[in-house]
């Protein structure tokens, strides 16, 4: 049987944690005279600290990126994409995007739906749409559904 582990058998991992620089206790300790703040310039007095995004008076990554060009359209409409062969795989006599959200089909935030002609279709389904390809509404006709624009 396993031993039970408790509060006071953990320990952080070996080299996990460290003892705290004391800076300035004489030269022996590694970082007397100074401090590790070395001999003369910027960072060398108390009290000084550089701004954000200062890099040591290299040109700073966020100039040196490229501005963002473009724009975001709003008006957009969340899109999900069926395929004939997804459709051909669900049992309903009527799709549309509200019973495809209803199963999990498709994202919840979706707003139209699209139909795409991959893959073969067999069974007879309405399928209620804003889009459908040439080769969608083609398939579904043929196999004795109906394609219903939305």
């Amino acid at each position: 049987m396993a031993e039970r582990i408790t509060l006071e058998d953990l320990r952080p991992a070996d080299g996990a944690t460290h003892r705290a620089k004391r800076v300035g206790r004489g030269r022996a300790t590694g970082v007397g005279k100074t401090s590790g703040r070395g001999h003369n310039g910027e960072g060398q007095r108390s009290g000084s600290s550089s701004k954000r995004g200062f890099e040591g008076g290299q040109m700073p990554s966020y100039r040196q990126m490229p501005k963002l060009k473009g724009f975001t359209n709003f008006a957009a409409l969340n899109t999900a994409e069926i395929n004939v062969k997804d459709i051909e795989k669900l049992d309903a006599k009527e799709i549309d995007l509200t019973w495809l959200i209803e199963n999990g089909k498709v994202h919840p935030k979706s707003e139209v739906l699209r139909v795409l002609g991959n893959g073969e279709i067999s069974k007879a389904v309405t399928v209620k749409a804003r889009y459908f390809t040439p080769s969608a509404k083609e398939k579904i006709e043929k196999a004795g559904g109906k394609a219903e624009l939305v």
